[in-house]
């Protein structure tokens, strides 16, 4: 099992913004696109993930604990600064350590 579906920590610790290209309907969608209902629009160019510039910030789309058993629930279509995120990004142990858990090996 991958350390992501037990953790969800960069999922409540940093905004997730994107182009909205990248929306349901996009020129630059993954399936259907990430759902406009679940967005917030930025400016023109750039739209948010609802939650995610929250205090604290945690996804809309992210269900369950964090720390124990987490899951995406856009994760097929989930937009690229999620895609782009990796357990090897400093990133990652930094929200580790916001939510009280250990960094990883």
């Amino acid at each position: 099992m991958s350390p992501c579906q037990s953790c969800g920590a960069c999922c409540a610790a940093f905004r997730v913004d994107f182009h909205p290209a990248e929306l349901a309907g996009g020129a630059f969608a993954w399936g259907e696109g990430v759902p406009r209902e679940l967005t917030v629009p930025v400016t023109a160019h750039l739209v948010r993930m609802a939650g995610t510039d929250a205090g604290p910030p945690r996804c809309v789309a992210l269900g369950g604990e964090i720390g124990r058993q987490v899951a995406c629930g856009i994760y097929g279509v989930r937009p690229s600064p999620c895609r782009e995120f990796d357990v090897e990004h400093e990133a990652c142990n930094r929200a580790r350590r916001l939510h009280g858990l250990p960094p990883l090996p």
